[in-house]
């Protein structure tokens, strides 16, 4: 059986799992629940689903979905070597799991994706340059199994608190982000046949996030 899912328990388990990780990047990786809705995320995998997570650095969001939720399989893309090397390095110490990691380049996704049930694309968006956000978004579409759905989670532009997750991507990053609006999500996703099944907003101190859950159309 999963564990509850709480923040104490997400810090908790993180604390374990990462204990080798360097102090900046370790604060990053144990206490981002507190900034980032975790759990409203990982309620969204369903017992059996096989998950995957695009931009998935060194496995954290993995690795929960394992612990708290019930996925048949979890599989992770990252355009860092290390990164991935990380992710597999840390699953491996995990009995019974069934796990996959891939390099790709950004822009064009491997054919594994065509076997996941839900997709996670978290803080991700923000990351890729505005002349490739489309394409992006086309080509990850275009990856997608008929009725498999995408998580996609990011920062709303249309809010003023915007520029805390600029200065946050600066100091942790090394850039500044190119943040959307929800509704500017909304249309990019819809653009490229995909339907809305839900959307919400929330604010965790000066964070103001969005998740929108999409799903391809059987057709499609």
């Amino acid at each position: 059986m999963p564990q509850a899912l709480t923040n104490a328990a997400l810090i908790s388990f993180l604390k374990e799992n990462y204990a080798s990780a360097g102090f900046i990047e370790g604060l990053k990786i144990k206490y981002r629940s507190l900034i980032c809705p975790f759990i409203n995320l990982l309620q969204h995998i369903k017992p059996g689903d096989k998950v995957g997570d695009v931009g998935c650095g060194s496995g954290q969001f993995l690795l929960l979905a394992t612990e708290f939720a019930q996925p048949q399989s979890v599989y992770g893309i990252e355009i860092s070597e290390r990164l991935v090397g990380n992710a597999r390095a840390l699953f491996k110490k995990r009995a019974n799991s069934d796990f996959g990691f891939s390099v790709y380049d950004g822009i064009h996704f491997p054919e594994n994706l065509r076997e996941m049930d839900i997709l996670f694309l978290i803080d991700v968006l923000h990351h890729v340059g505005n002349k490739n956000r489309e394409l992006f978004i086309k080509n990850l579409a275009g990856a997608m199994k008929p009725g498999a759905r995408l998580v996609l989670k990011d920062i709303d532009k249309a809010s003023p608190f915007v520029y805390f997750n600029k200065l946050h991507d600066m100091i942790f990053a090394g850039e500044i982000g190119n943040e959307i609006s929800l509704a500017k999500a909304v249309s990019l996703l819809q653009k490229n046949g995909l339907r809305i099944v839900e959307q919400r907003k929330q604010r965790m101190y000066v964070y103001p996030h969005y998740s929108i859950v999409a799903e391809k159309e059987a057709n499609e």
